[in-house]
């Protein structure tokens, strides 16, 4: 990440999701917008985590059908069974 002075590019990821949030206060935000306009990498950085929380809104709780549930299950307990080696002791 590049140190642009004002705004570091790391401090800058950082108050993204308070941003998102509009929860920045108006220094904060200054510094924030004006970061913008000075590092087209950190545009992009937000460009992306708008539209994962845009794609995240939408998802909804569904909850699975027992049987997919089951099946779910099984196969990871399956799994478990082999990845673990023979001092591995896994409990789910």
């Amino acid at each position: 990440m590049i140190d642009h002075g004002d705004l570091p590019c790391q401090e800058f990821v950082e108050l993204v999701s308070d941003y998102l949030a509009g929860e920045l206060d108006p220094e904060q935000l200054r510094r924030f917008t004006w970061h913008l306009t000075v590092c087209p990498p950190c545009v992009y950085y937000l460009e992306q985590m708008r539209g994962i929380v845009q794609s995240t809104s939408m998802m909804h709780d569904t909850p699975l059908a027992p049987d997919t549930r089951a099946h779910l299950l099984a196969a990871f307990h399956a799994w478990k069974k082999t990845a673990a080696g023979p001092n591995d002791h896994l409990d789910i």
